[in-house]
């Protein structure tokens, strides 16, 4: 996972905690896992994508209600994925993250959640963050970046504003601890 550094230049990724995806010598992919996505509702989200008719009941189910939709970055943010746990899983599409995080990006689990038979633990996330080559290389080199390992708390857990602290933490570090200026030797 990769921790804004304070200094981070982009206000888009401030304080921010980012699970990568993908990683190659082409690029890299990650999604945001600590902003909520204030403007739409998950119930909205199924009948906007035609995954549930508008009028179908289940729409109006606490727990589909409950279900909110993230910010997973600045790309495509018309396009959605799924982090989930690795109990939901199809073959043709769903890309594992890690023993216990798996990717899905097509329609077939929105519908799995909505009718309860999705992944025990999931995150919805509309857009990405994307690096092209060495990009993100650059940028953890300039001291926009720190990183820790990745658990399912910080992807999958509910309580946002303590993510980026409890990032830091993971990798013993306190925020009052970083500085903004990067020193190279």
């Amino acid at each position: 996972m990769l921790v804004a550094m304070p200094g981070m230049p982009d206000p888009r990724f401030a304080r921010s905690v980012i699970l990568i995806c993908s990683h190659s010598p082409d690029g890299a992919m990650g999604l945001r896992v600590d902003q909520w996505a204030e403007d739409i509702a998950f119930p909205h989200l199924l009948q906007q994508l035609n995954v549930l008719p508008k009028d179908d009941e289940r729409l109006d189910d606490d727990t589909v209600r409950g279900i909110k939709v993230h910010v997973g970055g600045p790309v495509e943010t018309g396009r959605g994925f799924v982090l989930h746990s690795p109990d939901y899983h199809n073959t043709s599409s769903t890309l594992s993250i890690s023993e216990t995080i798996s990717l899905t990006a097509t329609l077939d689990i929105l519908k799995a959640i909505a009718l309860g038979t999705g992944p025990r633990s999931s995150f919805m996330a509309l857009g990405y963050a994307g690096w092209g080559a060495g990009q993100l290389e650059d940028e953890i080199q300039s001291n926009g970046w720190l990183h820790c390992d990745a658990d399912t708390d910080l992807v999958f857990g509910t309580a946002l504003d303590e993510k980026y602290d409890r990032a830091l933490a993971k990798i013993g570090i306190h925020p009052g601890q970083l500085s903004t200026e990067a020193g190279h030797a």
